[in-house]
């Protein structure tokens, strides 16, 4: 009678890599789906100042972004030439600054909130007494965490 032995290979068979692109395309196409790159319209004139010192935001998923000056010459029919203010991409009042600031802090998780900034994005023409408005406004929300935007992209002075 013959004997019958299993023969033992001492290499590991081949990883199966043919659904690998499968696989990448559905969660390139997932990533796509999902997430939501969202740029503000500018409806006005940001022109913003210079300065000299200037300090680096860390975290720009915590800003909002309140910005401040003339309509553009697509909006001038309709709005006239006086210095607005846009919230995301809308024109509005400077009462409607604390709603808005509500409702970014609504959207935010908990713990974030402390952390929130808001960024002025004025125009170096506008009139002082419109950005005193709004930082009154910001007061009444209590929104102290203030940015100053300047003309290099950066911070010139963060206020407690």
């Amino acid at each position: 009678m013959a004997k019958f032995t299993k023969k033992k290979s001492s290499e590991l068979p081949a990883v199966n890599t043919a659904s690998l692109p499968d696989i990448v395309f559905m969660l390139l196409f997932f990533f796509m789906v999902a997430t939501t790159m969202r740029e503000t319209t500018l409806k006005v004139e940001n022109t913003l100042p210079y300065a000299d010192q200037v300090e680096k935001l860390d975290k720009k998923d915590l800003v909002m972004y309140i910005y401040a000056g003339k309509p553009s010459s697509r909006y001038r029919s309709n709005f006239g030439t006086e210095a607005r203010i846009q919230l995301n991409d809308n024109f509005a009042d400077v009462s409607e600054i604390q709603q808005f600031i509500y409702a970014e802090r609504e959207a935010k998780r908990e713990e974030l909130v402390p952390f929130l900034t808001t960024a002025l994005k004025v125009d170096e023409e506008t009139n002082m007494g419109l950005v005193s408005d709004i930082k009154q406004e910001l007061r009444k929300a209590e929104a102290l965490k203030i940015n100053y935007t300047t003309r290099t992209g950066s911070a010139s002075q963060n206020l407690e």
